[in-house]
């Protein structure tokens, strides 16, 4: 099965500069700064916000007064979103130091009060998380970026995509467990994505939970119900398992999506065949070999569904059973002549149709392959 990959685009959170404020003679600088870049889009405007603010803030105080912290933690996060090449020449610690003020700010008894603002911050501090973990997907370091995309999540929980970023990072340093849990997640959502629901059960059947893989994608279909390859993975799940009554079900679909696919059409004779619906099975047996005449499996079981025909009925002599047994059999052996199981299923069909010579043929082909 070949499972979609995963391609992580960088989506970033809806940034905006239109957060409000009660504009006070004490923070007009600021409040001006800000709309004039927003008005002009000139960093000059947010590096003068950024002056503005700080001359505010000169004491314990100041530090203490929860609307002009707010005004630092709006045009701080603003600079680390906007200013992605740091023109305007942040110290190292600018983006910790600002983490550190929204953390302490969300803290506050009265920061319910400013709730758009803060909102606002976090957002612009989520996407500069996501920023820099894609910086070390590109180079592989998924460590680091596991990190900073769980930081991302804690300042953006709601932001779906950090999940799959999240996933994909677990994925790639082999926490199999992890990131079949961050793809589950996406799948239990409302909406999701084909590429999630695959992941997902990938992870689980790498784990050896084939319960849960089986689990997920039924959770798929139901939300993406006209999503072939899905269909087929629960199709390959039931085979493996050899649950034919589950399998069956899925079988007419499957095979009207995959008219023209030799192996679909040998997994539904299969699964006929061991339900003991001898029409259906022979028919795709049949379709199959048609499809790919150089395989061996369906002209060998087609050959043995004949002979288990032929023993239930007890037929012997050269009924029209023990002939088409005999005779895709015969086929099977010219493909693979030193498969013993063929062999001996021949020596069989031969003994029931009283054809001494065949099965003295066949004698002396075991006896080769046992002296090798």
């Amino acid at each position: 099965m070949i499972y979609r990959k995963i391609i992580l685009p960088v989506v970033l959170l809806t940034f905006s500069t239109s957060v409000a404020f009660c504009q006070t003679e004490v923070l007009k600088g600021v409040v001006n700064s800000l709309a004039f870049y927003k008005q002009k889009k000139d960093l000059k405007y947010l590096a003068n916000a950024k002056k503005s603010v700080d001359s505010l803030i000169t004491n314990k105080a100041d530090s203490a007064d929860i609307e002009k912290t707010v005004y630092r933690v709006v045009v701080n996060s603003s600079i680390l979103y906007i200013d992605t090449l740091n023109k305007l020449n942040q110290p190292a610690s600018f983006f910790a130091q600002t983490t550190s003020l929204v953390d302490n700010l969300i803290s506050r008894r009265k920061a319910y009060k400013y709730q758009a603002e803060i909102d606002y911050s976090k957002r612009c501090l989520a996407n500069v998380y996501i920023r820099k973990a894609f910086a070390y997907t590109r180079n592989s370091d998924y460590n680091n970026a596991l990190e900073l995309f769980t930081n991302a999540q804690k300042y953006a929980p709601n932001f779906k995509e950090l999940k799959a970023y999240i996933a994909f990072s677990n994925n790639k340093l082999g926490n199999m467990q992890d990131a079949a849990k961050n793809y589950a997640d996406l799948v239990n959502a409302d909406s999701t994505k084909i590429e999630y629901v695959q992941a997902a059960s990938n992870n689980y059947k790498l784990l050896g939970d084939t319960a849960s893989a089986l689990a997920i994608i039924k959770k798929g279909r139901k939300l993406l119900p006209n999503d072939k390859t899905l269909l087929l993975d629960e199709a390959n799940i039931y085979s493996n398992r050899k649950d034919y009554r589950s399998l069956a079900p899925l079988l007419p679909a499957l095979l009207d999506i995959n008219s023209n696919n030799a192996d679909i059409a040998f997994v539904a004779a299969v699964c006929y065949d061991n339900l003991n619906q001898y029409d259906k099975a022979e028919s795709l047996y049949l379709h199959s070999i048609d499809l790919n005449s150089s395989a061996y499996d369906p002209i060998f079981n087609l050959g043995l569904l004949y002979f288990k025909e032929s023993t239930k009925k007890q037929e012997q002599g050269n009924t029209a059973n023990n002939t088409r047994a005999a005779q895709w059999l015969e086929k099977a052996n010219e493909i693979s002549p030193n498969n013993k199981n063929c062999l001996q299923i021949l020596q069989q069909v031969y003994t029931q149709a009283g054809n001494q010579d065949e099965i003295n043929k066949v004698n002396n082909k075991l006896k080769q392959l046992t002296n090798q």
